[in-house]
């Protein structure tokens, strides 16, 4: 561990030379593949020859190669074989995504981050009895390769096809037990990981804050206990990714209120392990150069540009919103992953998750983002000691004789006294963090005030389950420009 923080220190002081580095050794390794050869890698010795050479591509440009992958076509992208692939919940487009998971992906990516998480979090806490207990984690599912049933390939999520290839030491110190741990029915899954981990010494708990919500209410209403601690006493660690941890604060206080308790935010996506929270009196993450990744960043505001101009680490400026570039040693090429991200230093580069490139409301000229939304409505729970467990947000257009606004779905596990407060004091917190918001919002020119409807325990859950959505890296989607999924949401339920 002690080794891999220096090696850690070295890209931080050396960022820009690793970079380099690293886009250097893709392209040598890759310029055989077919894709390789399309493109002129034998010829780029340089960023400038690569970006010329080289086009952004999405899912979509990217997929005709990836769906020979999967029905056993080799050397396309990657020169090593690909048997494996991550299933993202597809909130970029409306169906999944599948992405290739090279062997160099699985060891010097996925398993490296986590090693390094490890390694970084005994760094800042050297008493750590996390060693003492086991890990819990709520992962995903593994499914045999549907596209050829005559390859030897897999797929599930991100989480699955980590924990399915974990070394021996670490399947060991894991619960619950694989055949639960990979389920394909979450509600099964849940009520089988509840009954068997509640008797385990967890100490470490790795998931998506939605779904770990939800096995530890089922864990209490079994055990009769009030709360997670009395449950696991050497708790200590909750590792966290996927959605935004700050409006989940309050439920998690809730459930497991010891002061020692502690969370450490990951970037981890079906794409690739891209960030750690290395602090232990900040939520940044630090961007990590030497897992095999090479990152480009777009100006949010070009985001929507037929030919984007992506700009390297070395020009990157604090507090603007990026969109995320990356090429892979899984053969991902120039490949936009949707998320937008702002750094909040660039000595070490550490970054914070600000939303989706398709992800936002811009419905009136206001740019807001997932980043605005989940920091309001936090602000707003906090201000009314009410606690929520989950929501979404988009817009009321504009119609004859009424003005436009958002609108809001919230479910609450401890609903605020005076929901036309909570209201209020998310709008004003709105106007504070988004000038656009508040311009729009300015004697009602544009914006009236915003709706914001409350909704049953159990209702994202349900609405989830009927959608197919249950379990793994699936979330609610926070922000839409649309109303489909208030829609969808409304047209079941009964709103406050």
């Amino acid at each position: 561990m002690k080794k891999r923080i220096h090696q850690i220190e070295l890209f931080i002081k050396y960022p820009h030379e690793v970079q380099n580095e690293v886009l250097q050794r893709l392209v040598r390794q890759a310029e055989k593949t077919e894709y390789g050869r399309k493109f002129g890698f034998s010829g780029i010795g340089n960023r400038e020859d690569f970006i010329t050479n080289v086009p952004i591509i999405s899912y979509e440009a990217i997929f005709p190669y990836i769906e020979r992958l999967m029905s056993g076509e080799q050397n396309l992208l990657w020169p090593s074989d690909i048997t494996w692939f991550a299933k993202s919940s597809g909130t970029t487009n409306a169906r999944s995504k599948f992405i290739p998971v090279s062997p160099e992906a699985l060891e010097d990516c996925h398993l490296k981050g986590g090693k390094d998480l490890i390694s970084i979090y005994v760094n800042n806490y050297p008493e750590t009895k996390v060693f003492t207990g086991k890990v819990l984690t709520i992962g995903g599912s593994q499914q045999i390769n549907q596209f050829d049933k005559n390859s030897n390939s897999y797929y599930g999520d991100v989480s699955a096809v980590i924990m399915k290839n974990l070394p021996l030491w670490a399947q060991f110190v894991s619960t619950p037990s694989m055949d639960i741990a990979l389920m394909d029915d979450w509600e099964e899954k849940i009520e089988k990981m509840a009954r068997e981990t509640a008797r385990d010494n967890v100490t470490c708990i790795s998931g998506v804050p939605t779904w770990t919500v939800v096995l530890l209410q089922r864990i209490l209403e079994l055990e009769g206990k009030k709360n997670i601690y009395e449950v696991w006493p050497n708790l200590e660690l909750f590792i966290h990714g996927a959605v935004a941890f700050t409006p989940y604060q309050s439920l998690f206080d809730e459930l497991i209120p010891s002061p020692g308790m502690r969370y450490l935010e990951t970037y981890n996506a079906s794409e690739g392990f891209f960030g750690i929270q290395d602090q232990t009196d900040s939520k940044d993450m630090l961007l990590m150069l030497d897992y095999g990744i090479y990152y480009e960043f777009i100006p949010f505001e070009e985001v929507d540009s037929d030919n984007p101009k992506t700009i390297a680490l070395d020009q990157v400026e604090v507090g603007r919103n990026y969109v995320v570039v990356i090429s892979t040693n899984s053969g991902l090429w120039r490949y936009k992953i949707g998320d937008t991200i702002k750094f909040t230093s660039t000595s070490p580069h550490r970054i914070k998750i600000t939303g989706r490139t398709k992800h936002f409301i811009n419905a009136f000229g206001e740019e807001l983002i997932i980043e605005n939304a989940e920091s309001a409505i936090a602000a707003a729970c906090n201000l009314t000691r009410s606690v929520m467990s989950n929501f979404t947000a988009g817009p009321r257009y504009l119609e004859a004789g009424q003005k436009g606004c958002h609108e809001w779905v919230v479910e609450f596990k401890t609903p605020p006294g005076d929901l036309n407060l909570f209201r209020d004091l998310l709008d004003a917190e709105l106007k504070k963090l988004n000038s656009d918001y508040e311009a729009k919002r300015h004697k009602n020119l544009a914006l009236e005030a915003p709706m914001v409807h409350s909704v049953a325990e159990g209702t994202f859950y349900e609405w989830l389950k009927r959608r197919g959505r249950l379990g793994g890296q699936n979330k609610v989607p926070r922000l839409a420009n649309n109303r489909e999924y208030l829609e969808d949401i409304l047209s079941t339920v009964e709103v406050v």
